[in-house]
């Protein structure tokens, strides 16, 4: 049996570009970085160091090499907030592409996208 979500591949064409905006944008922490010297370097990121899920940017081209059947695709990943409304203007405010705010049956939601044009979206929770 499955008991949680431990960590979600996020396959990026430029780690370094995307360690920076989850980081210096999003706020989200480096939680661990590795290069084993053979190209297959990995960044772990997460909301925070204790967050139980976390994302691991890997590099798009060298999967793709080194596992051609994988789908390399990005994840529709739907974050929380508590606050929606600071976050949507810390986002707006760090020049980051954000949608309309919207209420949907569970609650307010917008989506916001990344350096390379990956849409992810955020529901606020009460």
């Amino acid at each position: 049996m499955i008991s949680k979500v431990g960590q979600i591949m996020l396959y990026v064409n430029n780690q370094d570009e995307a360690k920076e905006f989850w980081t210096e944008k999003v706020g989200f922490s480096v939680i661990s970085e590795e290069d084993n010297g053979q190209g297959m370097r990995w960044i772990e990121i997460a909301p925070t160091k204790e967050a139980e899920t976390s994302i691991i940017l890997q590099d798009k081209e060298f999967i793709a090499k080194m596992s051609p059947e994988l789908n390399l695709g990005t994840p529709s990943l739907m974050f929380s907030s508590e606050d929606l409304d600071n976050l949507y203007s810390d986002l707006s405010n760090k020049n980051v592409t954000v949608g309309e705010i919207v209420n949907m049956p569970p609650g307010r939601v917008f989506n916001f996208a990344d350096s390379e044009n990956n849409y992810f979206a955020v529901m606020e929770i009460k």
